[in-house]
């Protein structure tokens, strides 16, 4: 039997580049994406700025942010996806919960 919905985490890194106001734009496009898409939607976590192990794109700081959420089992992958096409996100990780 086919998995109707699951648990999911997601840690995102934001990139600081563009200032306070594009990061906030770019967390709640986002999350306005995800809350379409799933259930639950909540953050977990937000540990704000913070220094990366090794530079990502020239960049030292990153803005990390754990969300978790139920879905259905192709949404993650539509949402790595996403998340690699933007510009103002420096790594993501989709875990099940």
């Amino acid at each position: 039997m086919a998995k109707l919905s699951g648990k999911y985490e997601v840690m995102v890194v934001y990139s600081l580049s563009k200032g306070e106001e594009a990061l906030r734009e770019l967390m709640e496009k986002f999350k306005g994406r995800m809350e379409k898409n799933v259930e639950g939607l909540e953050i977990n976590e937000d540990w704000g700025k913070r220094k990366l192990a090794y530079p990502i794109e020239d960049e030292l700081e990153g803005y990390y942010v754990i969300y978790s959420f139920s879905c259905k089992p192709d949404y993650p992958a539509e949402l790595v996806r996403r998340f690699n096409l933007s510009d103002g996100i420096l790594r993501s990780l989709v875990t099940v919960k």
